[in-house]
């Protein structure tokens, strides 16, 4: 170690490569995108509600994805239904709910609607989140609380969610600055598996591209398919193979191919 190194061991994340470009990669192979939502393609902001989706985003994907035969969808944590109130993703295959709720992209729903939170569950993370300034988010098969702007609950808004979770049978998804209770079964990973057995996804290289630890079980299911993940940002123990620094270089590596000639 380098005496003049006074960070703590913990606080150092590990540097991973940047991957080939979109355009090498596809002269070797057929290739799957798997794409996050929050993080990856548009910034995070204070609250959901507060993103800023470039206006071009849709109509570039779209464009991208007839030219790689339609091999590219997006796996949010998001709705299916909240996704398409910040772009038009009419078009494009997408998961939604942490890959629990999926559709090709013609519209076909790929496997069972996943169920929501009772009302019960609703009304104690609502009043959790009213007496302590959690952000709640209200989802169809779900719920989150965001702490970005009150970090001071963070462990405690933690510690209420967990414990709720196991009372309740269901599963809980942490990430930045947010914990969320979903139904068993939901990952990213799950999402990726389904595309991965349908056409035009079937046989073609999966790449996931994500920033949170949510993302880490598509990076695991990707090089379970015999690909690999992409990390934005930098996380020490990630399941990625490569990293991209943040959401401009995720789109500068994605139009790289797309605008080509």
């Amino acid at each position: 170690m380098d005496p003049r190194d006074t960070s703590a061991p913990e606080t150092r994340a590990q540097t991973l490569p940047a991957p080939p470009t979109l355009a090498e990669l596809l002269l070797t192979t057929p290739v799957a995108l798997f794409l996050d939502f929050d993080g990856t393609l548009v910034e995070i902001a204070d609250t959901p509600d507060t993103i800023e989706v470039p206006g071009e985003l849709g109509p570039r994907l779209r464009l991208l994805a007839s030219r790689m035969d339609g091999r590219l969808a997006i796996v949010s944590g998001r709705s299916i239904d909240d996704i398409a109130t910040h772009f038009d993703s009419e078009g494009l295959a997408r998961a939604g709910s942490h890959g629990a709720s999926r559709f090709a992209a013609d519209g076909a729903r790929l496997g069972e609607e996943p169920a929501g939170l009772d009302d019960d569950t609703v009304q104690l993370l609502t009043a959790y989140a009213d007496k302590t300034g959690c952000h709640l988010e209200r989802k169809s098969h779900g719920a989150a609380l965001h702490f970005r702007q009150v970090p001071e609950a963070g462990d405690a808004a933690i510690a209420f969610a967990t414990e709720l979770a196991r009372r309740k049978g269901l599963d809980v998804k942490t990430g930045k600055a947010v914990i969320e209770l979903v139904q068993r079964g939901a990952t990213k990973a799950a999402a990726v598996t389904a595309f991965m057995a349908t056409e035009p996804f079937k046989g073609a290289t999966p790449i996931f591209i994500g920033d949170d630890v949510t993302d880490e079980d598509g990076f695991r299911s990707a090089t379970a398919h015999g690909g690999f993940g992409i990390l934005v940002g930098n996380r020490d123990g990630s399941a990625a193979r490569y990293a991209l620094p943040n959401v401009p270089s995720v789109h500068d590596w994605l139009t790289m191919w797309s605008d080509a000639k």
